[in-house]
C-alpha cells in the first residue's frame, strides 16, 4: 500500500466520513497540542496499532516525520492511508481546531535544544570572560549532540525526562 498526501481540508472531510486520525508524534508533543479526536500512536509503536479496516489519516507536526516513515505507516494501516501535507502546522494554518494544553511541559526535544544551546553559549561566554577552560563545556555539549545523532540515545533527554516538571505529562 502507498500513502496519499492530502490537504488539511481533504483530511477533515475524510475524518468526518469515518477515517481514523492518528498522530504519530511522541506523547509529550501530543499532550501539549493535538487535533481533537486524534489518537496518539507514536511512530516507534506503530507496529502495534490496532487495525480497524477504516481509512487512516496520519499526521505529525510538519509532515516530515510522516513522510520519512510512509512505508512503515502504510504497512501498519491495513487499509487506505493518507498523510496530512504539512501536518499539524498546516491543519492549524487552515483554521481548523487544535486542542492546546499549555500547562503541559514543553516537548522534550525543545527542552534539549534550549538546554544544549544555553550550555554551549555559556561555555563560550565563560571561556572568553573567565578562562579558556570553559570552552570545554561547549565541546562537551557538542560531543553529546554528536553521540545522540549517531546512536539515537540522548543523555540530556534522558535526564530531562526525569525532571519534576516533566512528570506532569498526560499519560
Amino acid at each position: 500500500m502507498t500513502m496519499t498526501p492530502i490537504s488539511p481540508r481533504e483530511a477533515k472531510r475524510l475524518i468526518e466520513s469515518g477515517a481514523a486520525l492518528v498522530d504519530i508524534r511522541g506523547p509529550d508533543e501530543f499532550a501539549r497540542e493535538s487535533i481533537p479526536g486524534a489518537r496518539n500512536v507514536p511512530v516507534t509503536d506503530i507496529d502495534r496499532m490496532e487495525r480497524t479496516g477504516a481509512p487512516v489519516v496520519y499526521h505529525c507536526r510538519s509532515g516530515a516525520r510522516t513522510q520519512a516513515n510512509a512505508a512503515r505507516l502504510s504497512a501498519a494501516a491495513g487499509a487506505d492511508c493518507y498523510m496530512i501535507e504539512g501536518g499539524l502546522d498546516a491543519w492549524r494554518q487552515a483554521g481548523f481546531d487544535v486542542a492546546k494544553d499549555t500547562g503541559q511541559p514543553l516537548e522534550l526535544m525543545r527542552q534539549v535544544q534550549i538546554a544544549a544551546g544555553s550550555l554551549a553559549l555559556l561555555g563560550v561566554v565563560l571561556g572568553f570572560l573567565v578562562g579558556p577552560g570553559f570552552f570545554g563545556l561547549s565541546a562537551f555539549v557538542g560531543a553529546g549532540l554528536m553521540v545522540a545523532g549517531i546512536t539515537g540515545w540522548c543523555g540530556m533527554a534522558t535526564m530531562l525526562r526525569h525532571m519534576p516538571w516533566n512528570r506532569r505529562m498526560a499519560g
